[in-house]
């Protein structure tokens, strides 16, 4: 029997159950999973969200099947107008941020989407980012050689991590790796709830500065092409067609944020499960096979988002996971990855980790058109990031208990304390 937090109201109304948790509640943000739990025991794993005022999807078949629904999207404008859905104009102070986003593969439709996916796809199949595996062993081992006894994980080596790689891929300077991650974190703050009039003005400027700053090495790729991927973007075409300097601009931002902003949190949080699961690291990590089947039960079990969501295309009824609910065109709908992941009608135990399950999946990266473009590579770094760091630290252990940010949507750590006695060395 799961006990129901204090935090959560479930009202029962003809159109389904209501529910009421406020997403700052710190209860809520340091263990989500208590409420999820709680409702799928009450069973409401689909329920209108008062605070965000959307219905919400908590299963996880119900959140797969809704990720390939072409009667939702992560666009709406380009069936309607903003005055057909009662809009008003977007802010002027907005005008950099929209422009960065306009043309932003998270949020294309087809065919636009389909155009610009096919253009970057290639760059990411598989079988290239492997190539990158022996870069990426040798920046873990480089990052770890600089640890002292006590290391803040986060900033030494989450975040150097998939930030070098991702420069190093993309052609443009390491150097500038701070300047990035404050564009990027000031223009992510646009993602979660009601985001303040100063976030505001800062992701708009973020936004800019960041453009400017692409804007420049675009120019310079293309009077002096490299061997990165700036360079083959630059260069690729599909049928006789290029990305735009626009395209370009934004298809770079959104890898550069994507390619690192949900590693590093995935990693902290793989790292604060494995060391509370009491499962001995040695044996996570014996083999390759085990190694990804760690990596993959560290998705599931703590993935570093928890929410994603579709406008819905047109009027429609939607009756999905035992619920029918009317939907108007231009309302959205929340996909909770992070409740879909411990839904206990798909995964025995949910909330145990445990790397040898017979059913492995996870949607922490999506599914359908928008299933996330650099999941190859954010695989291979946690991997490999993992594998090494517990080889090099067989006794790697908590400092003390780490705390998650106070964003639901981006869930992870503040920082994470770890020591060792015992350092492997090369």
């Amino acid at each position: 029997m799961t006990a129901c937090p204090d935090y959560l109201k479930i009202t029962l109304k003809p159109s389904g159950p209501h529910v009421s948790i406020d997403p700052h509640e710190p209860s809520f943000v340091q263990n989500p999973y208590a409420a999820y739990a709680a409702l799928f025991e009450a069973g409401h794993p689909v329920f209108f969200w008062e605070e965000y005022g959307i219905w919400c999807l908590a299963g996880f078949d119900a959140v797969n099947t809704l990720f390939r629904d072409r009667r939702f999207g992560r666009q709406i404008l380009h069936v309607a107008s903003r005055d057909e859905l009662g809009w008003p104009e977007r802010p002027a102070h907005l005008q950099n941020f929209d422009d960065v986003e306009r043309h932003s593969l998270l949020e294309l439709e087809p065919p636009n989407h389909t155009r610009l996916r096919k253009l970057v796809n290639r760059a990411f199949v598989s079988r290239q980012v492997e190539l990158l595996r022996p870069q990426i062993t040798d920046l873990c081992n480089r990052l770890i050689d600089d640890f002292g006894d006590k290391t803040e994980l986060l900033g030494d080596y989450a975040t150097p991590l998939p930030l070098t790689t991702i420069c190093r891929l993309l052609g443009v300077p390491v150097e500038a790796g701070q300047q990035l991650l404050d564009w990027s974190h000031a223009i992510v703050k646009m993602y979660v709830l009601d985001p303040s009039h100063e976030d505001e003005l800062a992701a708009d400027k973020a936004s800019k500065d960041f453009a400017d700053f692409l804007r420049h090495h675009i120019h310079q790729h293309k009077e002096s092409p490299q061997d990165d991927l700036l360079s083959t973007l630059i260069a690729a075409t599909e049928d006789g067609d290029r990305l735009t300097e626009d395209e370009l601009i934004s298809t770079i931002v959104v890898l550069l944020n994507a390619g690192h902003e949900a590693t590093v949190h995935q990693l902290g949080n793989a790292v604060k499960t494995i060391l509370e699961s009491g499962v001995s690291p040695s044996k996570l990590f014996e083999s390759d096979a085990s190694t990804i089947a760690t990596v993959e039960e560290c998705l599931r079990h703590d993935a570093p988002l928890h929410m994603f969501t579709r406008y819905c295309l047109d009027d429609l009824t939607l009756e999905i996971d035992g619920a029918s609910i009317d939907l108007k065109k231009g309302q959205q709908i929340g996909l909770l990855l992070g409740a879909a992941n411990r839904d206990p009608r798909k995964f025995d135990a949910p909330g145990q980790f445990n790397p040898e399950r017979s059913f492995q999946g996870n949607v922490s990266f999506g599914a359908g058109i928008h299933f996330c473009i650099g999941a190859p590579l954010a695989r291979l770094e946690l991997q490999i990031g993992l594998r090494t760091l517990f080889e090099r630290f067989p006794d790697l252990a908590l400092c003390e208990e780490p705390h998650y940010r106070d964003i639901f949507h981006f869930h992870g750590l503040d920082k994470v304390l770890i020591s060792q006695t015992t350092k492997r060395y090369l």
